[in-house]
Order: structure tokens, then sequence, then C-alpha cells
């Protein structure tokens, strides 16, 4: 009998690959986690719930490593850093500072990156540029950089809404400050500025692809650079670059010294838009999209040697909003649409732009204080299936088909309303799923036979 429950408990143990959840969209930056021994379906009751904890006000999702969980919200008058037992909830330490931000146009106040952990270190980019560096085991401040006032940052729509990348042994912001300190590398051990790079010296004369005429860039001071994409590293034609898709539109830089390689032009025609979703890179090509004023994505070949493009396909396909598309053989998958009503589900083949599928995601024309739909949702993708988490609070379990939407289940979150915009995050077998006053983590693992 101890033989046959050791054999079902080790069984039961290797069924199940975990991994940490340490940035921004995972440990591969793609929404990807390589976990195993999940679930199929979604038990009518739901799936058990470890923890539900009220949090404070904030866009971003949580980021966790060695069984800690790092949460970044907003508390009264304060940008709080709290880090908790991944397992629990139970509080650990807080580190917290003062905060004025204030959004012009309605939306909580809460800070909207997540934190990016290393083994010994948390950095976190407050929603008025506050760039903080923590030791993760103790919460000591390191160091502070108040981005805002150290360079010159146009006010953004939203506040600062980017998380910083961990490349090449810098750390590397998309800051928006002008002239050319549209992307910055700071020295993840001091604060210290190592290079400044992206604005007029990259844009200027650049023509406005997609723009009516055969106009160019001229490039203004008070333009808005930073964006609500985050900076993206990959092997692309031969060379490590990082992608940072600005509110002008692309640039891949050297991670070394800042040097852009090439830039492409990709911004809405009305001044109230934004880019918000992270390129989506696979070998050499590399897709953006947005989803204001019929944008589409754009999916680019890099060149051998990193200096050129040539641009593969554009079209309205694929018009993310906020959200970044999982990537899963060859196809896209996301929900299409700038806002609730209009959001659409689709798959889309990533080298043509052809959409193989689709399904509206309508909300019902009465007002409902819990949609059942999943409006602009966001996926992760893990042990060959699509957890999905809908602006209302639904989860969604899908099968990638590029030949058919096949859902294999669906359940309301109870604690969770609108908005749900933060990504999902999924370490150790639970999923943990955030809105603007709720944090839930949910157990995904199979029960064991």
């Amino acid at each position: 009998m101890l033989f046959r429950t050791a054999l079902v408990l080790l069984v039961a143990a290797l069924d199940l690959a975990a991994s940490d959840w340490p940035k921004f969209l995972g440990p591969n930056g793609d929404g990807t986690s390589p976990e195993t021994g999940l679930i199929d379906r979604l038990p009518p009751a739901g799936p058990p719930v470890v923890f539900d904890l009220a949090v404070g006000t904030g866009y971003a999702g949580p980021s966790l490593q060695q069984g800690k969980l790092a949460l970044f919200h907003r508390l009264g008058d304060t940008e709080v850093l709290q880090i908790l037992d991944a397992s629990t909830g139970k509080p650990i330490w807080r580190h917290a500072y003062p905060t004025a931000y204030r959004d012009p146009y309605g939306y909580n106040n809460g800070p909207r990156s997540a934190p990016l952990l290393t083994t010994n270190r948390v950095y976190t980019y407050g929603a008025e540029g506050k760039l903080t560096c923590l030791d993760l085991a103790t919460g000591a401040p390191l160091w502070q950089r108040d981005t805002s006032k150290e360079f010159e940052v146009s006010e953004a729509f939203f506040g600062v809404g980017t998380t910083p990348l961990l490349e090449g042994g810098k750390l590397i912001v998309m800051v928006g400050g002008q002239p050319n300190s549209g992307v910055v590398a700071f020295d993840p051990e001091t604060g210290k500025t190592l290079w400044e790079s992206v604005g007029e010296k990259s844009w200027e004369g650049q023509p406005m692809l997609g723009w009516a005429g055969d106009r160019k860039v001229e490039w203004r001071r008070w333009e808005k650079q930073a964006s609500y994409s985050s900076p993206v590293a990959a092997t692309v034609g031969g060379r490590r670059l990082v992608f940072c898709l600005m509110r002008q539109g692309l640039v891949a830089l050297d991670p070394k010294d800042g040097k852009v390689r090439f830039s492409r032009w990709f911004r809405a025609r009305v001044e109230e838009s934004v880019n918000a979703a992270n390129p989506v890179i696979q070998g050499d090509d590399v897709l953006i999209s947005s989803a204001y004023y019929r944008t589409g994505s754009v999916l680019l070949h890099v060149e051998p040697g990193a200096a050129a493009f040539a641009e593969r396909w554009q079209g309205l396909g694929l018009e993310m909003h906020w959200s970044t598309p999982i990537l899963v053989g060859g196809h896209l998958y996301g929900f299409s649409g700038r806002n609730e009503p209009d959001a659409i589900l689709r798959c889309t083949e990533f080298s043509t732009g052809k959409v193989k599928w689709e399904r509206e995601e309508r909300w019902p024309a009465h007002s409902a204080p819990q949609p059942a739909v999943f409006g602009r949702g966001s996926f992760v993708l893990a042990d060959g299936k699509l957890f999905a988490i809908g602006e209302g609070g639904m989860l969604g379990i899908f099968r990638p088909n590029p030949e058919r939407c096949e859902e294999l289940g669906r359940w309301q979150v109870p604690s969770l309303h609108h908005p749900c915009w933060a990504a999902p995050v999924l370490s150790e077998g639970r999923l943990y799923l955030r809105c603007e006053d709720r944090l839930v983590a949910l157990d995904l693992r199979r029960p064991a036979p």
C-alpha cells in the first residue's frame, strides 16, 4: 500500500512541470509557460481557490520567483510593493513611497507596470515614472530614479504603462524622454544611466507609413514617445536586438550601446491613440499590432545583419488593444478590437495575416453586473491549452486549433469584476488573476489519480 501511494505521488510530481513567472508575460516574455499537468476542464464550481485577497488599485499582474509573489499596487497616496508567500498570500514585507499621480481620464491611479524579479533584486516602475530597485530578500531600498523629473518626458495619456527589461547586463526602460531619450539603459546594480536613445535623431525625416500623402516626420519637442508596450529582446537577422514599440512605431536597438538598427513608423492618425501590445517575434519575423482607429497589424521580415526589413503583410485581421496575442504553431490567438462591445476572438495566420476563424464577444444589450463574455481578454499558454481571463472576470480554457474555435469551458470568478486588465500569471500550477481591488489564486493542477 505504501509503495502504491509513493508511486502515485511520484507520477503526479513528474506530470507537473512548474516554473517561476519573474517578469511581465512570463519567463519567455511571450505569455507562455512550460508548466504541465494542468486541468483540461473547469469544474462546475470552478477550480480550488488558493487565496482571494483585497488589494489596492492598479492594472499590473504580480510576478513570482522562488516562492515569493511581488504585487505592485496603490494604497491611498502611496505606491506599494508587497512581497507575499506565493502559496498562501501571507505578507512577507512591504515597501511604500508617496505618489501624487492622478489619471486624467478617470481610470484608477494605481501602477500599470509589473514588477521585474531576479534572484536577489526586484524592480518596479511607478505610474508617474519612479524607477525603483529593492533587495528581494529584505525589501531594503537600493536605488531610485525619478524619470519624469530627470528626463524631459511629455505627460503620457494614462501614466507610465511599460515594464522594464533586463538584457545584456542592462535595465532597459522605455522612458519617453526628449529629444533622444525615448529608451534609456540603466545599470541594474546602481541605477546609473548607461545610454540614451530614440527620438528626434531616429525619427526625423522618416516616412509616415500608412498616413495620407507623402508625409515625413517633422520632430516636435513636445511629442509623446513612451507607449504602453514593453521592450522585447530576441536574436533576429543574426543579431541580438531589443524591439521597442514606441508611440511613433517600432525601433530595433542594439542593447550594448542603444544604436538604432532600423525603425518603422506605426501610429494611428488620431492624436488620442496609443500602442500597447508587445511585439511578437518568430525567427526573423516581427509582428506589431494596434487597435486604434484601424491601424491593424504589420509583419516585418528582418534582413540579414538586422539593418533593414521587408514588409510581409499589413492588414486589419488582428487589432490588439492592450493584450499581446499568443503565437502557437504558426497562428496567433487574441481578442481583437478596441472596445469591449466590438471585441472578437480571432485566430490569424502569422505568416499571411489571414483570419482563419473568429467568434464575436458581444456584450449583452442590457446593463449586467457580470458580463457573460470575455470582451477584450488575455491568454496564457501552458500544457497545450490557452487559459483566458476576460475583462469581466470570466475564466476560460481553449484548445489552440487553427480550424475552429475549441472552447473547453468557462467559469465566472465570483470575486472578480470589470476591469480585469492585468495579464494572467501562472506559476507552480497556480493561476493568479486580478481586477482593480482583488487578487485571486486558483489551483489549476490536475488531480492525482
